[in-house]
């Protein structure tokens, strides 16, 4: 079976291995070694000096997580939304009281630096910016650097969802000064869900000194404290899911970080150029295409959702189709993790057989 979805992604058998594994006290030695470890990888993944810290939940979990640590109810913030996730992001933090300034674009276009620029100008009292880095929901990377740049420019805090891009786009946390940086263990990492691994600058602590809305599972700074003294989590943490994370590190490292970006961006371009071949258009705008999903308009005449049931059924292949208001409307081919060039070509081989059987169904 071709598992090509945004997430979870496939996962190498070493990694599948490791989760078998028995056992051991999370507040023993043991542990304490593991999560040392794969903390101390992480960081160099994120490209930060910065704290780094695990939590057992989904990337969700770590963008909650970033919201309720940095900020208090009635803070104004500037949700940049490009699709259905930059959405959810600015959603968490209305959720816990902030008061949101929607700053949205079409969907299958980037986020335009100048256009935040020009909301912080016109609200001096936004205190942060949410952005996506990478939108899997339209298959676009935004531009985040630029961003981030303007942020500071107006010393805001920049709070970045990287779920999706961190370990798989080149996302240098500490050079572009990002405050807060969330991903997910069942996208880029080779890993099963479960897990979520959060940044935060020495800015963000700060923030969380004053932040006050509620946190008891997520409380950030109650996990450094006790990974910093103890090298333990605060709850009882996901241990099949760290020593799959584990393996999954070890396998980046010895394929070298820079490496690992240079094969997504070959593997997007194959399914890219492939769709084309096919007579397929991409619905995202081709200057900012994701490097880890790639988002595919359903031609006309074709019923997308038999498209994905014959993919699925007659050829193995699993891709996922539009979410919110693009449902029926695209599919995604994610290639994120533990993907290759031949993947792709597996993936087209079954989208030429079955393009034609799903015309007029």
């Amino acid at each position: 079976m071709q598992l090509r979805i945004p997430g979870p992604t496939p996962c190498p058998e070493e990694v599948l291995r490791a989760q078998s594994r028995q056992m051991i006290n999370h507040r023993g030695k043991d542990f304490s070694v593991i999560i040392r470890k794969v903390t101390e990888q992480l960081k160099r993944c994120f490209q930060t000096q910065n704290d780094v810290l695990i939590l057992t939940g989904s990337g969700t979990s770590g963008l909650e997580a970033a919201v309720v640590n940095t900020l208090s109810p009635g803070d104004r913030v500037l949700g940049v939304s490009i699709g259905a996730f930059g959405d959810r992001f600015a959603d968490i933090a209305r959720t816990y009281g902030a008061d949101v300034k929607k700053l949205s674009f079409d969907w299958g276009v980037p986020a335009d630096p100048d256009a935040v620029r020009q909301a912080l100008k016109d609200d001096a009292g936004i205190k942060a910016v949410l952005v996506t880095h990478n939108e899997t929901s339209t298959g676009i990377t935004n531009d985040l650097k630029p961003i981030a740049a303007v942020a500071r420019e107006f010393d805001k805090l920049i709070l970045v969802d990287g779920v999706s891009s961190v370990g798989s786009i080149d996302l240098p946390v500490d050079a572009w000064q990002c405050d807060v940086v969330v991903t997910g263990s069942q996208k880029g990492w080779m890993t099963p869900p479960g897990m979520a691994m959060v940044s935060m600058s020495q800015r963000a602590w700060q923030a969380n000194e004053k932040a006050k809305m509620p946190r008891f599972y997520l409380d950030l700074g109650r996990a450094r404290k006790i990974f910093d003294e103890k090298g333990q989590t605060p709850w009882t943490p996901g241990i099949s899911t760290l020593y799959a994370l584990d393996v999954g590190l070890d396998a980046i490292e010895k394929e070298g970080l820079q490496n690992v970006f240079s094969r997504h961006a070959r593997v997007a371009k194959v399914a890219r150029e492939g769709a084309k071949s096919l007579g397929l258009t991409l619905f995202a705008r081709e200057s900012h295409a994701s490097n880890t999903v790639t988002a595919i308009n359903v031609p006309s005449g074709v019923d997308g959702k038999k498209l994905l049931q014959i993919l699925r059924e007659e050829h193995q292949v699993v891709l996922s189709g539009g979410q919110a208001k693009l449902e029926g409307k695209i599919f995604r081919i994610g290639h994120l993790g533990w993907v290759a060039e031949s993947d792709m070509n597996v993936v087209m081989a079954a989208l030429k057989k079955a393009l034609p059987a799903a015309k007029g169904a």
